[in-house]
């Protein structure tokens, strides 16, 4: 069983995947964010080391999804190969910080990729609104992220909803993060397993 969560910056993606692999005993893989030697730089150019942080987050997704695969063991990981490219490489090429030549070399290494790939047997969706997004950004306190906009957030958002609303390579659950806090309250959190549950032994 391969489970992938999705979300912006902020949503919950790293908590929710140290949750549930706890509670089914799977293996976590997480995103390396600390370790990347692009993100300081990045966020303090956006402009000059996009497609260097772009390709960066693809090579290590795409290596990552081959170990998955290759372990046949039971996985949560933390965010997917397709933000990479429907989210983030696009929203930058949107914003005029990646070049249409730089875009379109991602985007014809990414179309080879995921010919190699398969796509999660679950993908959570995590939904919140930027004043969430915010909070917990602030909260976990990194320092890399200090400067993001919050018009950076909002067009990240109106991505993950169309891409959400589009998705047909599998299953799909989404998890409204405005309304439920699974890190505080169990309750919440066994409301969100008993939705996985139900996908993922097919009673939805």
């Amino acid at each position: 069983m391969h489970i992938a969560i999705a979300g912006n910056i902020g949503s919950g993606k790293t908590t929710l995947t140290g949750l549930l692999s706890k509670h089914y005993g799977w293996e976590a893989h997480y995103e390396t964010a600390e370790n990347n030697p692009y993100l300081d730089d990045f966020y303090d150019d956006m402009q000059h080391w996009s497609f260097n942080l772009q390709i960066y987050f693809l090579n290590e997704r795409f290596g990552q999804i081959q170990k998955i695969r290759e372990s046949g063991l039971d996985v949560v990981q933390d965010r997917t190969i397709y933000e990479d490219a429907y989210i983030f490489a696009a929203n930058l090429h949107a914003m005029g910080l990646m070049s249409m030549r730089d875009y379109k070399t991602y985007r014809s290494l990414f179309d080879k990729m995921t010919g190699f790939i398969q796509s999660p047997d679950l993908l959570i969706y995590l939904r919140a609104s930027v004043p969430t997004l915010v909070r917990q950004i602030q909260k976990r306190g990194r320092a890399f992220e200090s400067g993001i906009r919050l018009d950076y957030l909002g067009k990240l958002n109106d991505r993950y909803e169309k891409w959400i609303s589009q998705y047909i390579s599998g299953n799909i659950l989404i998890i409204n993060v405005d309304e439920i806090q699974f890190e505080e309250t169990p309750e919440d959190l066994n409301s969100v397993i008993n939705r996985i549950d139900a996908q993922i032994h097919g009673l939805f």
